[in-house]
């Protein structure tokens, strides 16, 4: 170190006293620290909003005060949630010398889930919510009624504009909280809501809280939909599995057990994935936790006493495990706990052990009574599992001799994988590429140091319809399974995992979406905790290039591409119908054509672009682009699989049918 740099370590270090501590008041930590709060400031955040919201209405729900929620997404990008609930108190708060209303929506930690007089069990632990959905927005109005009067107050980044007032007399008793915010454009970087994945969620607590009616309405699209459903848990496993050809009819326990109410509906299916979905207080714990325990635990002893005291496992050399009680589940728990402990800030993980316990007794006892009340079901049930039972084995098998193959042959690693220098998984980065013409462009174009490229041949096998046994013969998946290193299905292992990113480079046409879309239905049934990781992305290559001179952009869409062209005084009008365009080969014209001197040039394929263009538009980590895959809402993710790649095909084509308008540029 120079004398320079040590008197310039020296001077700082002199001057760190402290007025140089900050301290932030009020909602000042939130708006500073926005993703503190709410993930991100993205889409997801964004969303986290309306969630927060309505989950103190639910919370009202479940103390028995509330039972109609309406969410309305206004044309002018603000949002409202009204319910009729008690209403936030409004009389004065004795500690803050102000309205307990002001107090609930500008102080952390301010809120009655403290007291469990008012709330036995809650969502939101922290008291932060509303407080947080105020702050981050650039004005909110709260309305509450009680007392039978109107009360009203308007708030502006966070900060009150007035006292809270009367603004009417009510002619009939009535009680709520109406919270209506438009989100600060200066904080997140879209502020526009998604209609679906709000309904998703709605839906959602709609299933897990069968005495309540939520209404969501978006006035931009004139969509209006009430969810209500009185079947609760069983309607949600059938919403799961309408897609599927299921077993028997839907398997429901209810019960209370050292304080906690455990819900519980079930059923098995044709197909050889498990779906087993769990929530505490309405919040999706992904990562599972000792509900799921439980669950696991009382299925596989009372599936297997049920077995053994029946007489239907014939075959003395098979016998069944937990993978085999779970192939083809589908399974929704739901449980509420007075003060649940979460393993992480993420609340993905349930850590009470007494849960464990109390999920478990209940599904001995109530499945018992049910499989003896229900011999058929029963015994489809043990058939399904014998069945599961024998695709183990034979997979372990085909396996084993995988591994044999591989040793013998004295390599692990697929002969077409042109793998990366370095060896650490955090800073490697694996692109499967669609075909050899593309994965020769891939090969020649990244970095070698820190990018693998794994070409596959075709599209490879829809999972979603094959058992493991099936899925172990198709040569492209198992070139996949050898270059992620970390195995496949319940043998999956992300600490052996090669790769830290997973990248998935197909063509911008339909073929590549169909090719991308059983990748991922592969990753997500026999890999899913690469999605929890973050670990998938999705590669955005450019749909043109447009040339005049040594001047040359990129466009990764028609807006983007039209917006170039403006530059060059080329409208948009004069693309669609190739007004004053050259003449040009037939060879040229299905994928370049000239205008006013402009080259527009559309790629078809990833093979089209050299070398040097893929690396510059699409695997420079400096230039490029991505979409990370991540899974917002599970239940919806669950049925959106089941529905694009299994056997319902008139579903399919509804859903196909629907979503229709959305797509645009398709080479069909």
């Amino acid at each position: 170190m120079s004398a320079e740099d040590q008197e310039l370590l020296n001077t700082g270090s002199d001057e760190y006293s402290a007025k140089n501590i900050s301290v932030l008041k009020g909602l000042e930590a939130v708006r500073k620290r926005p993703a503190m709060y709410i993930g991100d400031v993205g889409t997801r955040g964004l969303h986290h909003l309306i969630n927060e919201v309505v989950d103190n209405s639910i919370d009202e729900a479940l103390g028995g005060h509330c039972d109609n929620i309406i969410v309305i997404l206004h044309k002018d990008g603000s949002c409202s949630i009204d319910d009729n609930g008690r209403g936030i108190p409004v009389d004065l708060h004795a500690e803050e010398n102000r309205s307990a209303l002001e107090v609930v929506m500008t102080v952390l930690h301010a809120g009655g889930k403290f007291d469990k007089q008012n709330y036995k069990v809650s969502g939101g632990l922290h008291g932060v919510g509303v407080s947080v959905v105020n702050a981050l927005s650039e004005s909110l109005q709260v309305e509450i009624k009680r007392d039978g009067k109107l009360y009203s107050q308007n708030y502006t980044f966070g900060d009150p504009v007035a006292p809270v007032q009367v603004v009417a007399t009510l002619k009939k008793p009535e009680t709520g909280t109406k919270i209506i915010f438009t989100p600060d454009k200066t904080i997140f970087r879209t502020t526009k809501f998604k209609y679906e994945t709000v309904l998703a969620r709605m839906r959602e607590l709609a299933y897990l809280n069968k005495f309540v009616t939520i209404r969501v309405i978006d006035e931009s699209e004139n969509e209006d939909i009430t969810l209500h459903f009185k079947g609760g848990l069983t309607e949600f496993v059938k919403y799961l599995d309408e897609s599927r050809e299921v077993l028997h009819k839907t398997v429901y326990i209810e019960g209370e057990k050292d304080d906690v109410p455990v819900e519980i509906a079930f059923q098995y299916n044709s197909d050889f994935s498990e779906a087993i979905f769990t929530y505490v207080n309405n919040i999706n714990t992904h990562e599972g936790g000792t509900h799921l325990v439980g669950f696991k635990s009382g299925l596989t002893r009372t599936l297997n006493s049920y077995a053994a005291k029946n007489n239907l496992i014939k075959d003395q050399k098979i016998t069944l495990t937990g993978d085999d009680f779970r192939e083809g589940l589908t399974a929704v728990i739901s449980v509420k706990v007075r003060e649940p402990q979460f393993e992480g800030q993420t609340k993905t993980k349930l850590g009470n052990s007494e849960v464990k316990s109390a999920v478990e007794t209940l599904v001995n006892e109530k499945l018992a009574l049910f499989l003896e009340e229900n011999p058929s079901v029963g015994k489809k049930i043990i058939e399904k599992c014998l069945r599961a039972a024998e695709a183990r084995e034979a997979a372990r098998r085909a396996r084993d001799l995988s591994r044999r193959k591989n040793a013998m042959d004295s390599f692990d690693l697929p002969g077409k994988l042109a793998d990366c220098s370095i060896t650490d998984p955090d800073h490697c980065e694996l692109f499967i590429v669609e075909g050899d013409s593309a994965g020769g462009s891939a090969k020649q174009g990244r970095n070698r140091r820190f990018q693998a490229i794994l070409p596959l041949k075709g599209k490879i096998l829809n999972v979603e319809k094959a058992k493991l046994t099936k899925v172990l013969e198709n040569n492209e998946i198992r070139s996949l399974i050898a270059a992620l290193g970390a195995g496949i299905g319940s043998d999956f292992n992300d600490t052996k995992l090669r790769y830290g990113k997973i990248i998935l480079m197909t063509d911008a046409d339909v073929d590549g979406s169909h090719i991308r879309t059983l990748l991922l239905t592969f990753l997500y049934r026999h890999m899913k905790s690469l999605f929890d990781g973050n670990r998938i992305y999705i590669a955005q290559p450019p749909l043109y290039r447009i040339k005049k001179g040594k001047e040359e952009h990129y466009a990764f869409d028609d807006a983007e591409r039209d917006s170039i062209l403006k530059r060059f005084k080329v409208s948009a009008a004069e693309v669609q119908t190739g007004h004053d365009a050259e003449e040009l080969t037939e060879e040229e014209s299905s994928s370049e054509h000239k205008i006013k001197g402009v080259t527009i040039s559309r790629y078809k394929g990833l093979g089209e672009m050299n070398p040097e263009q893929l690396w510059q538009t699409t695997m420079n980590p400096e230039t490029r682009t991505m979409l990370q895959v991540s899974i917002e809402n599970a239940a919806d993710t669950e049925n959106l699989f089941t529905t694009l790649m299994g056997d319902n095909v008139e579903q399919r084509r509804a859903f196909i049918e629907k979503h229709a308008k959305y797509v645009k540029n398709l080479d069909v």
